[in-house]
């Protein structure tokens, strides 16, 4: 089939693709409508490799996918045929230890799209297990639904931070993930995020929402303004989504006593970290990879309109300038926050 085929670090081709996928009972074949282009599908593209995740065959990227059942197999009953869904990527062994224990995201041998060596879902079909399949409901497109993923990710990092009704929060970068985390944290129960980052573009953005408060971290001390606002207290949840180790360790200074940090973005290296600093003030640290039982709340929350994902699709392309799509990505224009390619 049609795909696009990451070839080597900054070389992709949309080519045909010899894949073979079995179906199983418990199985669909989906055709692929629109897949969202991921902050890791892009340092793959540029650098092919994100820590120990080393692109060393040719891969086809992808993992942010909708799309629609065109098969599905005999013991199937959570979707029909000519179901609009979103497809949770990662496909866990089920009988691994960190399934057994909740942490289905964890085990070690998963199998992620788009996560060497497994490809990706930027193809004309994919074979996947219903039970990480979720109908979308009347009215919703395949390019919001392809955006439960990084939604998902978000709905995560707020269940991580134990949010309690009222808290006020801080989320470090403004990025698609930091603000699917804002929204999250909205949703969860806080009556204000702030947000900051360098970008006032994407700031502009964040700042349409209601109850989100934009920083421009270039202009304005963090740390200074944050305590201004918050009476000297700080924040009970911070949030660091923007995987850049220039940012450590100050944010941490912007948590209220007792209060608690969550570590979303992913970066390659090492930071520093003011252990006594932090055990003195009570901070709890948690830490944030991927997903588990985020997807239904996702695709529920966006239709009871409690969390509006359509203004963060910036940029759309056809899958025929899917090379062209991840060229637009690669170049980080400040005022994009997602760009989805949609298959025909």
């Amino acid at each position: 089939m049609k795909a696009l085929v990451l070839e080597s670090i900054k070389k992709l081709r949309l080519r045909e693709f010899s894949i073979k996928e079995s179906m199983g009972p418990y199985d669909v074949r989906i055709k692929v409508k629109a897949c969202g282009i991921c902050g890791s599908d892009v340092h793959y593209y540029t650098e092919g490799a994100i820590g120990d995740f080393v692109v060393k065959e040719p891969m086809i990227l992808g993992h942010e996918a909708a799309g629609v059942v065109v098969e599905k197999g005999d013991n199937v009953t959570n979707v029909e045929i000519g179901d609009l869904v979103c497809m949770e990527p990662g496909i866990p062994d089920m009988h691994a230890s960190e399934v057994l224990e909740g942490n289905y995201h964890l085990d070690p041998d998963i199998k992620f799209w788009a996560t060497p060596p497994i490809h990706g879902c930027l193809r004309e079909t994919v074979v996947h297990p219903a039970r990480f399949c979720f109908k979308l409901p009347k009215g919703m497109s395949a390019a919001e639904g392809a955006m439960m993923e990084p939604l998902a990710t978000g709905l995560e990092a707020a269940k991580k931070a134990c949010i309690e009704p009222g808290d006020v929060a801080l989320v470090v970068g403004c990025g698609t993930i930091g603000i699917m985390v804002a929204l999250a944290a909205l949703a969860g129960g806080c009556a204000k995020v702030f947000i900051s980052d360098v970008k006032q573009e994407k700031l502009n953005i964040a700042a349409k929402y209601a109850n989100i408060v934009p920083i421009n971290a270039e202009q304005t001390d963090l740390i200074k303004f944050i305590m201004k606002e918050t009476k000297g207290r700080g924040c009970d949840r911070v949030f660091e989504a923007s995987g850049n180790p220039c940012v450590y360790p100050e944010f941490f200074k912007a948590t209220k006593r007792g209060g608690k940090v969550v570590l979303v973005g992913m970066m390659n290296g090492v930071v520093k970290m003011n252990v006594p600093w932090i055990q003195v003030r009570g901070l709890s640290i948690e830490t944030l990879f991927r997903y588990t039982n985020e997807f239904e709340r996702a695709v529920a929350l966006v239709n009871a309109g409690k969390i509006d994902i359509k203004p963060l699709i910036s940029k759309t392309f056809s899958f025929e300038e899917a090379i062209q799509a991840y060229e637009f990505a690669a170049a980080g224009h400040p005022e994009i926050v997602k760009v989805m390619i949609e298959l025909p």
